[in-house]
């Protein structure tokens, strides 16, 4: 079973504490399930951790979440090396992948040294839906804003560009990606950027934004468009997904 067309949801969630386990997967994580259309057995998601160096803590953690949320979920491990013989049917055999925040400029290098930024575009094609908070929603993106350089916030023009805007994460949580996403449209650095508070994602099918949804109530999805030589911010306002019953 896989989504009726290419499908992405990008975020700035998908996480929340947990009381019996530190994290538990939120509606956004959910949300990204549910539009992989699986019925009638448990729904097989992959976890990619590159971004934060495969931390093992971390792969454990989110394990457990999918325990409690019902989920069948696998570590995809590149560091030492994959952990898996073929990556490729790896990949194909899930509903959802599942990336993880951290170093977006490292995931990218790291993807291309193993051909991962190609086997994930071929499952985009083929219906599996791609997913991730931060630096796992960048990745999808021509490019956005990074502390993956320094704690000063920087451009990374790189991404794997399956949609073709900029991207901007925890655009209200950290004051300095929204003023830097305007710059970086405004000089032409980004195209139109797509942006997303903490606790929205945004719903692609093929490359169309077809819906902002939201985990957390009154956030904020935003559109950054080019006009002449400045950058004009359009504010949409996401549908609140119902939350996950534990």
């Amino acid at each position: 079973m896989t989504a009726p067309e290419p499908t992405i949801v990008a975020t700035s969630g998908g996480h929340r504490a947990g009381t019996r386990t530190r994290v538990l997967f939120d509606a956004l994580v959910h949300h990204a399930v549910d539009l992989a259309g699986v019925h009638g057995r448990r729904p097989r998601v992959l976890y990619v951790g590159t971004a934060i160096g495969d931390a093992e803590h971390v792969a454990a953690r989110m394990s457990e979440a999918a325990r409690v949320a019902g989920f069948d979920l696998m570590p995809l491990h590149l560091f030492p090396m994959p952990n898996v013989e073929d990556v490729e049917a790896t990949v194909l055999d899930h509903d959802v992948v599942w990336v993880m925040g951290g170093s977006v400029a490292n995931l990218l290098a790291v993807w291309r040294v193993h051909g991962l930024d190609a086997i994930m575009r071929r499952a985009w094609r083929a219906g599996v839906v791609l997913a991730g908070v931060s630096a796992g929603s960048i990745c999808w993106f021509q490019g956005g804003a990074t502390d993956s350089f320094g704690p000063e916030l920087r451009p990374v023009t790189d991404g794997l560009g399956l949609l073709p805007y900029g991207n901007g994460v925890h655009y209200d949580s950290d004051p300095g990606r929204r003023p830097l996403i305007h710059r970086l449209v405004a000089d032409g650095t980004l195209p139109t950027a797509h942006c997303t508070d903490d606790g929205v994602g945004l719903v692609y099918r093929g490359t169309e934004l077809v819906e902002a949804v939201a985990e957390l109530p009154d956030r904020g999805a935003y559109v950054v468009r080019r006009e002449g030589e400045r950058a004009v911010e359009e504010r949409m306002v996401p549908r609140l997904l119902p939350s996950p019953g534990f």
